[in-house]
């Protein structure tokens, strides 16, 4: 026989907790496919990096599904206080044993968010020069001048200093010159400056500037400062040196070089 009491102090009780159990987590998984790309959305109209925005939605969408498996099962009167606490535990064993990971992995992630650098930027950082090719979650790749790929960990790159060459559109180079002291400073002043003004590469703003730098052992020591677009620093560099030796060998102007004298015992 059907035993209603049975049925009202035991059965019914549980097949609600059950049916509450099971709305909460069907109502949580139709939330979190609502909320989860809203979330993709609105974080694709900020200069967060796409990488960084797919590992956050990731995330998300683990901690909220996380958190109504608890409440479901919570409401079916299970104790989630020790699950909740195993949980705890296990996340601190494994960020201990990833300590360099996660390092690295926040690196990563300071990298993205601030962006001292792009892809395709020409940087100087951790000992290393290269053109940035990719920006990982736990490492950044490069390309030296010489084509070979270095790998470099985001935490050893972000926590020394950076030097980013390709952040403004014009650099400023320096070149030395050093001249016979026999020789009129002025003169080679004045040739160098219109070596300045006849290159179209070399910026008029901020103007160039020659000066004499410092009285040197065997030589006075000018120093050419001038502006160009970035592209242009190698040859500029290049160029204007060429140009600075050819017009000093015309107008009979030395440039001094070390020279060993050797002389007979008598």
């Amino acid at each position: 026989m059907f035993d209603s009491a049975l049925f009202h102090d035991v059965i019914q009780p549980w097949l609600i907790k059950i049916a509450l159990a099971f709305a909460i987590a069907v109502a949580g998984y139709y939330i979190s496919r609502w909320t989860v790309p809203w979330l993709e959305r609105v974080l694709r109209k900020t200069r967060i990096d796409v990488m960084l925005i797919g590992f956050i939605v990731s995330i998300a969408r683990t901690i909220f599904l996380l958190f109504i498996a608890v409440a479901a099962l919570s409401q079916l009167g299970l104790d989630t206080t020790s699950l909740v606490a195993l949980i705890g535990a296990a996340g601190i064993a494994v960020g201990l044993a990833l300590k360099e990971s996660l390092g690295n992995f926040a690196a990563g992630v300071m990298i993205l968010i601030f962006r001292p650098f792009k892809i395709g930027d020409f940087v100087d950082g951790a000992n290393v020069m290269g053109t940035i090719k990719e920006i990982g979650i736990f490492q950044t790749r490069m390309t030296d001048p010489t084509n070979v790929e270095i790998i470099v960990p985001n935490a050893t790159i972000y926590n020394s200093p950076i030097k980013n060459f390709s952040t403004h559109p014009t650099r400023r180079i320096e070149i030395a010159v050093g001249i016979d002291y026999a020789n009129d400073p002025r003169q080679a002043k004045e040739i160098i400056a219109s070596l300045c003004a006849a290159d179209n590469r070399i910026l008029p703003e901020p103007a160039p500037l020659v000066l004499v730098n410092d009285f040197g052992a065997s030589s006075i020591d000018l120093l050419v400062r001038v502006w160009v677009n970035a592209s242009d620093i190698l040859a500029v560099q290049t160029g204007l040196r060429e140009q600075i030796k050819q017009r000093f060998d015309e107008e009979n102007i030395a440039i001094p070089f070390p020279q060993m004298v050797l002389r007979r015992p008598e």
